[in-house]
């Protein structure tokens, strides 16, 4: 999803990877925000923090679209 698809208050499923384990990926559900430093632009609210918006960012409408997405990259069946 592309963050013009976007509305304030959507709740959105991300796939994030851990940055200490790279074999380690999530699915994490994350809230659609106004970016507390860019007025009239949106974040990514995730864990209490503020994440912007980067065109390669995993970000899903529904958690079975996210797994779906993560069965095709991470399993290896």
């Amino acid at each position: 999803m592309k963050k013009d698809d976007l509305r304030l208050g959507d709740s959105v499923f991300v796939l994030c990877r851990n940055p200490h384990t790279a074999t380690a990926t999530l699915i994490q559900e994350a809230e659609v925000v106004s970016h507390p430093e860019k007025e009239g632009d949106k974040a990514l609210l995730l864990h209490d923090m503020y994440y912007e918006f980067a065109e390669d960012d995993a970000v899903f409408s529904s958690i079975e679209e996210a797994k779906h997405v993560y069965q095709e990259i991470y399993d290896e069946d």
